[in-house]
């Protein structure tokens, strides 16, 4: 009873409101300790991704570049932080994410999805919006609740510890993991469309995923809702999302989607029969020919 009482307080204690959504959860992660954990993820994966990062004046990573420029006026207080791009020569793997701190990884894959600048606008709010509701912190804090529960599963049910473990993550963890997604999807909406991003592009971006992967694990076995219920999901945030659209002017602001399609055509200018990406003259004034980052 005293444990309960005391770890009850304590889940009361540190619950606080999600920005832009206002859910209510569990966190005990400040944003410099959450920061800490995406700079020592960065430095490992630039290691895992090395050779393979095109540069910082390749069409793609220029483009990702400025749409994530274009994005940052709408993240709060996270422009401040020290923003990093880099674009992975991935043809095969449709991901993009972004870590605590601003780091940001784009695979190729994901670019004939994305379609223009709208798509990939849509891809990389949702990725920056999980920094926005601080997600990474509030995995961190669960999983000493996750554990617990494992643990209470095994000796109730006297069943293994592995077991257990399953148990806890379809009923506690998961469902946790595919809410963060819709509330990146629904924070991320309304991001592009501050900025001056058409919002159906993301509706469109999920039924296009969703052609280009008919087949996806059932949803309660995934950490991600499916593509058909995201999609109908951003359909019913999108009356939100166009009212900030047309708040800010952007009706009559020229998004410049031809700029993506120039991109795409000048990455696929390389000899024939070869997968390597050519890369652009690199720009004036570059003091350092290895710098990968478009910042």
């Amino acid at each position: 009873m005293v444990v309960g009482a005391g770890g009850g307080g304590i889940y009361i204690y540190n619950l606080e409101e999600v920005p832009v959504t206002h859910r209510r959860r569990f966190n005990i992660i400040s944003p410099e300790t959450e920061k800490s954990f995406g700079v020592q993820a960065y430095d490992q994966t630039l290691q895992q991704f090395q050779g393979r990062i095109l540069p910082a004046d390749h069409p793609y990573t220029q483009m990702v570049g400025r749409v994530v420029e274009r994005l940052l006026p709408a993240t709060g207080g996270l422009a401040g932080d020290e923003w990093r791009v880099h674009v992975v020569d991935s043809p095969e793997e449709q991901n993009a994410f972004v870590m605590p701190g601003g780091k940001v990884f784009v695979f190729t894959g994901i670019l004939p999805i994305c379609g223009d600048e709208d798509g990939l606008a849509a891809v990389l709010s949702h990725e920056i919006a999980h920094n926005v509701a601080h997600h990474a912190a509030e995995r961190m804090s669960r999983g000493a609740f996750v554990i617990l529960t494992a643990a209470l599963i095994s000796m109730v049910f006297d069943v293994g510890g592995q077991l257990g473990n399953t148990i806890a993550d379809l009923f506690f963890s998961l469902p946790n993991t595919r809410t963060q997604e819709l509330e990146a999807d629904h924070i991320g909406l309304l991001m592009m469309a501050e900025s001056c991003y058409d919002p159906q592009s993301a509706a469109n971006l999920w039924s296009r995923m969703k052609e280009a992967n008919p087949q996806e694990p059932p949803q309660f076995l995934s950490t991600h809702p499916s593509h058909y219920n995201r999609r109908d999901a951003i359909v019913k945030y999108l009356p939100e999302a166009r009212e900030k659209f047309e708040d800010k002017g952007c009706s009559a602001v020229n998004v410049h989607r031809g700029s993506f399609i120039d991109a795409y055509k000048a990455s696929q200018r390389s000899t024939k029969g070869s997968r390597q990406i050519p890369m652009m003259p690199s720009r004036q004034g570059s003091q350092d020919d290895d710098d990968d980052d478009f910042f």
